[in-house]
């Protein structure tokens, strides 16, 4: 007797088991999805009301659609790909995120410092985020022709190799429709006003959606 109640104890004690595995798997599963964003001016609303931006308008679009997940905008004005790379480790640590989407490299093409370094900085980023357990997403940059046709190609075209390098998904250009329409911009011509953020919301979407639905 006594051993046929130790034998139903033990299988009880592993269904139990097996119970509070299959509860943290499907809690884990469950829990809302953190998306980082690490970006400049052009998704910290630089210049625009709160709540007008592109990263203010993905959270309204994930409501929308019934997308469990949260969007920490951790975008600094004036931020380069370097600073990017210091402020990374201790984002991670604290936010956890799924996706880290990463917006840089534009002010470091304004300041002309070497494509070679933004490059280095986001495969540091890369890294950092991979080892962290989170997706990388890209998106890229133009650079108004007076800098220079040979500078614009080798900038632009950075984006395009390190997505295949590092396997991430990218956003070949942030302001397409939007950079040849000088009406959609502020006095600075720069920053783009809150009319032009729907635009640039379209282009990013469909590659955060599909990644924030296969994380």
């Amino acid at each position: 007797m006594l051993n046929q109640f130790n034998c139903l104890s033990g299988k009880i004690l592993r269904i139990f088991a097996a119970l509070l595995l299959l509860s943290a798997a499907a809690s884990a599963y469950s829990a809302p999805k953190t998306v980082l964003v690490l970006g400049d001016s052009l998704s910290a609303e630089y210049g625009l009301s709160r709540g007008t931006g592109w990263v203010a308008l993905a959270e309204q679009k994930l409501k929308q659609n019934n997308i469990d997940a949260v969007i920490v905008n951790a975008s600094v004005s004036g931020e380069t790909t370097s600073g990017g790379r210091s402020r990374l480790p201790a984002l991670l640590a604290k936010h956890k995120p799924d996706l880290v989407v990463i917006e840089l490299g534009a002010n470091d093409g304004l300041r002309g410092l070497p494509v070679a370094a933004a490059k280095a900085n986001l495969l540091a980023m890369n890294e950092a985020a991979t080892k962290a357990n989170a997706k990388v997403m890209l998106i890229g940059m133009r650079m108004p022709p007076n800098y220079g046709r040979d500078y614009a190609d080798k900038f632009f075209a950075m984006y395009g190799v390190l997505s295949k390098d590092i396997k991430a998904p990218l956003v070949p250009f942030m302001l397409d429709g939007v950079a040849e329409k000088p009406q959609l911009f502020q006095p600075d011509r720069l920053h783009p006003l809150a009319e032009a953020h729907p635009i640039i919301l379209a282009n990013i979407w469909p590659t955060l959606q599909k990644i924030i639905k296969t994380k």
